[in-house]
């Protein structure tokens, strides 16, 4: 459980409507990380959890291309970033790009589900994080088209997000406009998201 938030505290923050795992309710994303070192071996944990998730066809369109803090691909990752994100993302153990396949392999026919599917492939790296005590922290604020070329991205891959992923830090070390934000947020009502018969506003 993370340094920031107790599982009890969470529980305030966070009330489901109906019975769910922890699981779920003790995912969240700190901005907060040490800049300690990961393994390779808790790093390829959360992408083996990744590795298990549904896909339309068994397709796996997720391609995750990732940079560790001390490596020499480190600094190309980082300046990636918005100033928003890499203000407290410099501390992260590893940055990820997430990007997906837009085809399938066995037909090379467009695949409408990649974005989904990719998505589901994160959500398993993030809750395999969580349980092992790592802030795993998803963003959108980056450059894509950087990314795409310096990464050498084909053209039929769709990128998708980019990860941030570190040991548990200390509030206090980030800004003063981080600080305010860092604690689990709530979600939206179920009669926002769920409809039965016909779609609602």
């Amino acid at each position: 459980m993370s340094e920031l938030v107790s599982e009890k505290e969470i529980k305030e923050f966070r009330k489901p409507e109906f019975p769910v795992e922890s699981v779920f309710l003790n995912r969240w994303s700190p901005r907060a990380m040490s800049g300690e070192k990961i393994s390779d071996k808790e790093l390829m944990s959360l992408f083996e959890a990744a590795k298990w998730a549904p896909s339309s066809a068994n397709n796996q369109p997720w391609k995750f291309i990732y940079a560790k803090r001390e490596s020499e691909h480190w600094q190309k990752f980082f300046d990636l970033l918005n100033s928003g994100n890499a203000e407290w993302a410099k501390n992260a153990s590893a940055l990820i790009v997430v990007a997906s396949k837009t085809t399938f392999d066995f037909n090379n026919s467009f695949s409408r589900t990649h974005s989904f599917d990719s998505g589901a492939a994160w959500m398993s790296f993030a809750l395999q994080a969580s349980i092992k005590g790592l802030t795993a922290h998803g963003m959108e604020g980056f450059d894509y088209d950087k990314a795409k070329k310096e990464l050498e991205i084909p053209e039929e891959y769709q990128i998708e997000a980019m990860i941030a992923l570190g040991k548990k830090g200390k509030k206090e070390d980030l800004s003063e406009k981080n600080q305010k934000r860092e604690f689990p947020s709530d979600r939206k009502k179920l009669s926002e998201t769920v409809f039965e018969g016909k779609f609602r506003k």
